[in-house]
């Protein structure tokens, strides 16, 4: 039997509704609604669903996050045109199984003996022979010999002989009925563990979206759904120590909650990871409580081994923090702030007052994330180190290969990863709601491999998300700590503490025998150090409300504008001499008035002294009054779960042996029909003699051409093989095995 692509045709309705119920349960339009699914599922696929708006549009921009929005391309899905055409597609294909299944269930017992003689000539597999036995008797052995090889058979007595018919393979058509059931079934479980049960109550019980914030107890009972919704798919957050009941259905434009029949009350958390930083193994230990018998049932919880209860999954998710509480110390980057400790919670925020932030200006500090641990790649620092002595002029292309063979995971890159320790995340909001993101690492971090290099401590920035952060870099004194670059910031704002810093330096520069010597150097330094705090006239840009220019580049500036080009460099050198040694000598003195011990005159101190020089030349351009430094954490771990009730899984489950069982019959079982026409042999001819492929037969012999027969055979298959070619050879050597 030929599948048709038409629809199913009926002789009731207008010709309009003919027409539609025809295209409905026709094989093209079920093949258009699947090639139509497979393309949104790419899409579902390749783009990120249920991301935040501005994820879009930082990413795609806002012309395309908007069609995205519209089409429902970010939540394809739950998109109701995506549920229309599964619902059309189950229609249309049952409409299509119930056409053709009573067509392949009516041909699958039957055999087809009443197939003419004259149409075997026309078989592709088609052999010719002489039986030395009865048409009747050649029929019995026949017959029993195809039964004995597992086919279906029926004998057909004919006036002029015997036809035998034999089929195998009839499965091969049940395998058309199971592939297509398959899909039904896979797009009814589709729509079960959807969102369209969800979107019926929204619809028929008044339920709505929530778009509010606060408590989940304050959220009014027209956001809920109640335990005994049929199906669903919600994440449930539980902070390490405490329980909840109530999960989150994300939808377009707002949230549902799902209560369960239980809560879930998270004991530990525990994470592992690879040595890249990446989680290797993240589990809960979990207690569920029955909210109707009160039951404890512990359990436990891992990536792709859920927990059930009650006829809900419980899945590992991801993880997330459970509002740690950290403490930050502020670190000023301008003269109108001062520093002070102020603690909060991860997820919170804080309200920095007029004294903590500068100015007038109102900032809002929002936490955002701990991380505890963070592993950073240095190869990249390494290979540039000095002294390395690599030629860069050799090429071994031995070395080059092995590099390259190997796991997949081998590339030519070196990595060379190391835990820098814990860091902070958190937002800056000025009045007008826009904010800035700020990553700054609890530890001083070594950029490369020499132990008497300089920690650092890195203070991260960046304006948008998409962005990378950029880092201010502050050395880490001997007390491992940030307070010589604060004191010195706090210095550099005192003309007072420049002052004497200033005088300090002359003296040990040139003593007191020369004092108009002395004089000549205290003004070229007082002039360096006030250009380098951005407090020297110089320094700022015309216009009385400007901000002044500090730093190396406002020394720079200068030299521009009042030294010949001719003496800028040997000046410049000259200059920057005196920074430095000015700069070393308010360092001793803010040692000095904390109590520390002075730093002592090696290269160590050199190397501490010149990245504080940039330090301290970068941090005007800092963009917040104050940076914040993790002091302290207490660390509050949180489980994120996926609670799903999916009646449809095992539909679908079923849909899918269906599928695996149909592929397999269309596939692998070739439906083959066989037709042996046996007629007696014919008489001699008028001349006495009758032909055959041996030789003659004389009249004499003609009692016993009476028990010989004449055999036609012809083989059938869906499809030509070269497997249908061997057994046709076989077929033609074991059926007509007794030529004459």
């Amino acid at each position: 039997m030929t599948v048709s692509t038409e629809g199913m045709k009926v002789n009731w309705g207008s010709r309009t509704l003919r027409a539609s119920v025809e295209l409905l349960s026709s094989m093209r339009f079920s093949i258009s609604l699947l090639t139509v699914i497979c393309i949104a599922s790419v899409i579902g696929t390749v783009l990120k669903q249920q991301e935040p708006l501005s994820n879009y549009v930082n990413q795609f921009g806002p012309f395309w996050a908007q069609v995205f929005s519209l089409a429902s391309l970010n939540t394809v899905y739950s998109a109701w045109w995506f549920l229309l055409i599964l619902a059309f597609l189950v229609v249309s294909t049952s409409l299509c199984i119930a056409r053709n299944t009573p067509k392949i269930l009516a041909e699958f017992n039957q055999v087809k003996e009443d197939v003419r003689e004259q149409s075997l000539k026309a078989f592709g597999h088609r052999a010719q022979a002489n039986l030395a036995e009865s048409s009747e008797a050649a029929a019995q052995r026949i017959g029993q010999t195809l039964v004995q090889s597992g086919w279906k058979v029926k004998l057909q007595q004919r006036s002029t002989g015997w036809m035998v018919a034999a089929k195998k393979g009839s499965a091969n058509k049940l395998g058309y009925i199971a592939a297509h059931s398959a899909i039904v079934l896979i797009c009814v479980g589709g729509l079960l563990d959807g969102d369209m049960i969800v979107r019926a109550q929204m619809l028929l019980n008044g339920k709505s979206t929530y778009t509010g914030g606060g408590l989940i107890a304050d959220v009014p009972a027209a956001h809920r759904l109640s335990e005994r919704n049929p199906t669903f798919r919600a994440n449930l957050l539980v902070s390490e120590g405490t329980q909840s009941s109530t999960a989150i259905l994300n939808q377009p434009g707002g949230v549902l909650l799902q209560e369960l029949p239980f809560a879930v009350e998270l004991k530990k958390f525990s994470v592992e990871y690879y040595s890249t930083g990446m989680p290797k193994l993240f589990a809960s230990d979990i207690v569920i409580h029955d909210k109707a018998t009160g039951e404890k049932t512990p359990a436990r919880v891992e990536v792709n081994h859920p927990a059930s209860y009650k006829g809900v999954e419980i899945y590992q998710s991801s993880f997330d923090d459970g509002g740690s509480s950290v403490t930050l110390r502020a670190i000023p980057m301008s003269a109108a702030t001062r520093p002070f400790d102020i603690q909060g919670t991860i997820g919170g925020t804080s309200a920095l007052a007029n004294g903590q932030s500068a100015g007038a200006e109102q900032l809002t500090l929002e936490y955002t994330a701990l991380r505890v641990i963070n592993v950073e790649n240095f190869a990249a620092n390494a290979a540039t180190a000095s002294g390395s002595g690599a030629d860069v002029r050799k090429v071994d292309l031995h070395q080059a290969i092995e590099k390259r063979l190997g796991a997949a995971n081998k590339t030519a890159t070196q990595k060379q990863l190391r835990n820098v320790g814990p860091s902070v995340t958190y937002k800056l909001r000025d009045a007008a709601g826009q904010a800035r993101e700020f990553q700054n690492y609890m530890l001083p971090v070594r950029m490369d491999d020499n132990p008497d290099s300089t920690p650092l401590f890195l203070m991260g920035v960046r304006n948008k998300p998409a962005d990378p952060f950029q880092y201010l870099r502050i050395p880490a004194d001997p007390e491992s700590s940030t307070a010589t670059f604060v004191r010195l910031r706090a210095a550099l704002a005192d003309p007072v503490q420049r002052e004497l810093a200033v005088r300090r330096y002359s003296r040990l520069a040139i003593g007191n025998d020369r004092p108009e010597l002395a004089r000549q150097l205290d003004e070229s330094a007082s002039r360096a150090l006030a250009l380098f705090a951005g407090t020297d006239a110089a320094s700022r840009p015309p216009g009385s409300k400007a901000v002044p220019v500090a730093g190396l580049q406002a020394i720079s500036d200068f030299m521009e504008a009042n030294v010949p080009p001719a003496e800028r460099d040997r000046a410049g050198e000259v200059l920057v001499r005196i920074l430095n040694g000015v700069l070393y000598e308010l360092t001793a003195m803010t040692r000095e008035q904390a109590g520390l011990k002075p730093l002592p005159q090696d290269e160590k101190t050199q190397a501490f002294m010149s990245q504080m020089v940039l330090s301290l030349s970068d941090a005007p351009h800092y963009p917040a009054p104050m940076a914040f430094e993790l002091k302290d954490f207490k660390q509050v771990q949180a489980s994120v779960f996926q609670v799903a009730r999916a009646p449809g899984k095992t539909i679908v489950y079923l849909g899918c042996a269906f599928l695996i069982l149909g592929i397999f019959s269309m596939l692998y079982i070739r439906e083959r029909r066989l037709w042996v026409w046996l007629a007696p042999q014919a008489p001699a001819s008028a001349g006495g003699q009758a032909n055959f492929p041996g030789g003659t037969a004389t009249p004499d012999s003609m009692s016993e051409s009476a028990g010989t027969s004449q055999a036609t055979l012809a083989l059938s298959v869906n499809r030509k093989t070269m497997d249908g070619d061997k057994e046709f050879e076989m077929l033609k050597t074991k059926l007509l095995q007794a030529p004459l």
